[in-house]
Parts: C-alpha cells; structure tokens; sequence
C-alpha cells in the first residue's frame, strides 16, 4: 500500500508542475493591473510604477516565476492585494467551508442516487426507472446557479420556510470554536444544539443545490453498471442457488458494480469542487471558491494561483483514495503495474 501511494504521488509531481506553470502565465495575460488597484482610482502614473515595483511586476516574466517557485517551496502562496492577507492564511480559513459544502452535498447526492440507480436497473422500463431518467435529465438540464437561484426564491423569498442565503451562519449567531473548521462538527462538539440546528439550516439550499447537479452521472453509472452485472453469469449462478434477492443484489451485485461507481464520485467530486464557485456566489459562502472569483476579477495574481494549486492537490488527494479503494473493494484488482 506505501508503495502504491508513493508511485502515485510522484506521478503527480509533473501535474502539479505543470498547473502551476500554465496557472502562471494565465494569469500574467489576464487583462487588468493589479498595481493600479493596489494604488487606487486617485493614483499617479508615478504612484502605480511605484507600486509595481514594490510588487515585483516590473521584473521580467522568468524572474517573476523564479521568485514564485522559490516562495512556493517556503510555503508562501504570496499575499493577496485585496485582502491585504497572506494567501496561505486566506485559504486554510475557507477551505473548511468549500469541503463541508461539498460533501454534505456529495453524501445527500448519493443517498437518493445509489437507490435510486439501484432499483432502477432491478425494474427496467417500469416507472422506477422512468423517474430515474426524468431525474437524471433534470439534472443535467438545470444550470447549476439557475437551480441555487429557484430554491432561494422558492423556500426563502415565497414560502419563508429557509433562512436568508448569506453565508454559513445567520448574523444572530456566533461561530462555534475553531475545531475542525466544519460549523457542523464544531457546533456538536462544543454542545450547542441550537447553533447546530442553526448552520444545518443554512446549509440546506446549498446543499441541495449541489446534489440536484451531480444525481445525474452517479445515478446513470449506477444503474449501467447493475444492469451489465445483474445479466452476468455468477449473478444467475447465485439466484439459482436459492440465496435470496437482497442477498445477491447487495451482497453479489452491488459490490461488483461498485468500481465504475467509485470511479464516478471521484470524479465528480473532483467537478464539485469547481463547481462551488458557482453556489458560494449564489448563497454568500464565504470558501474559497468565492475568494478566488473576487481575486480574479480585481488582477489579483496570488489567490487565483493558490486557489488553482489547491484543487490540483486536492485532486491528486481524490485520485490516490480511489486507487486505494479499488484494492479495498477487490482485492482481485492490481493497480501497481
């Protein structure tokens, strides 16, 4: 197992390099000059110049680069010019909010898909699965801010039954102490039930925001690949020995289609991630989606560069935890060669 990690790990290693190279030169060719933002509307030619140099921008691209690969190996992400806080401290605060959004929204999503897919391939053409098509074709259908838009609209601003979408906590409350970062587990382990209650509220739209957007690819791979394994020779073998339908849906079944399965919430958490940005506009999510959206739109190099260089770490993270449950799902599974 430490040598599969270890062999994945450094296969990552030119991925990484890679972003981080064209995460760099996107950035330079993006329109705006971050050094006439720093220095503000009132500044002189001579003041932005001035800030320029400050900033380092007036040095030639390879000296930029050098410079940022030398801080990336300190650690430093750099400071961001909108915040006037370093990047690294930025992120690590609102990396929390972004994971928890996500796989609350990724374990919602597969509590009704995975059944949904499930029985879906045990009734094919039934209205089981009939439902399941017309909520997988929803899904995909529905951009994923006109759905955030629709639910805000609906649950807050007609029927009053969610609370105002601006961010993880209503201002009546306080933030639980820092843990874990997650408001969820926070609240729990400093005992406030109603703070609780509270962040679970806000996080109800969001939530389901998400999970409406990635039901589609999890509930279709579900059903595809129960229906290729419910027609496969062992499967009728176990049926013809009297083991009872539950019993060689879940225990025979089931398992054997859990590979492409796995392999699908990988990737769409890998896409959740991305697509966060989208929801924590829509609801005032402070994570750092949204922090890298406001950076980009005022020229600010260094957050949109450590946003980027996070979600490919986080990335080679998911892709490592997959190859690692191939072995645990299938021992017959070799991933070494």
């Amino acid at each position: 197992m430490l040598r599969l990690i270890g062999r994945r790990l450094l296969a990552a290693i030119p991925n990484v390099i890679g972003i981080v190279v064209v995460t760099f030169i996107l950035t330079r060719a993006l329109p705006g000059d971050p050094a006439a933002f720093y220095a503000g509307p009132a500044a002189t030619q001579e003041a932005v110049e001035q800030v320029r140099a400050k900033l380092g921008l007036d040095q030639p691209l390879w000296k930029q680069f050098v410079d940022y690969v030398g801080d990336l190996s300190r650690g430093d992400l750099g400071l961001s010019i909108s915040t006037g806080q370093q990047v690294l401290d930025e992120i690590l605060r609102r990396l929390p909010a972004s994971l928890e959004l996500t796989l609350l929204g990724l374990l919602v999503a597969c509590a009704v898909a995975l059944p949904l897919g499930i029985l879906a391939s045990t009734r094919p053409g039934s209205w089981v699965d009939h439902a399941c098509r017309l909520v997988t074709t929803l899904g995909v259908s529905l951009p994923i801010f006109f759905t955030g838009l629709l639910l805000a609209y609906v649950f807050y601003y007609l029927l009053g039954v969610s609370p105002p979408p601006v961010g993880r906590l209503d201002s009546m409350y306080s933030p639980p102490p820092h843990i874990t970062g997650f408001y969820l587990v926070d609240s729990l382990a400093a005992g406030d039930i109603g703070l609780f209650i509270a962040v679970a509220k806000q996080m109800i739209l969001p939530v389901l925001t998400l999970a409406i957007f990635v039901l589609a690819p999890i509930a279709r791979m579900t059903r595809a690949a129960m229906l290729g394994v419910l027609s496969s020779d062992f499967v009728r073998t176990a049926r013809a020995s009297g083991l009872s339908s539950s019993t060689v849906l879940y225990r025979y079944a089931f398992r054997n289609a859990m590979l492409p399965v796995v392999t699908t919430l990988g990737m769409v958490f890998s896409f959740m991630l991305g697509s966060n940005v989208v929801v924590e506009k829509v609801f005032a999510w402070p994570g750092i989606g949204s922090f890298a959206v406001d950076a980009l739109v005022q020229s600010d190099y260094a957050p949109v560069q450590g946003f980027v260089l996070v979600m490919a770490l986080l990335f080679v993270a998911v892709n490592l935890m997959i190859d690692i449950l191939y072995t645990v799902i299938d021992p017959r599974v070799s991933i070494d060669d």
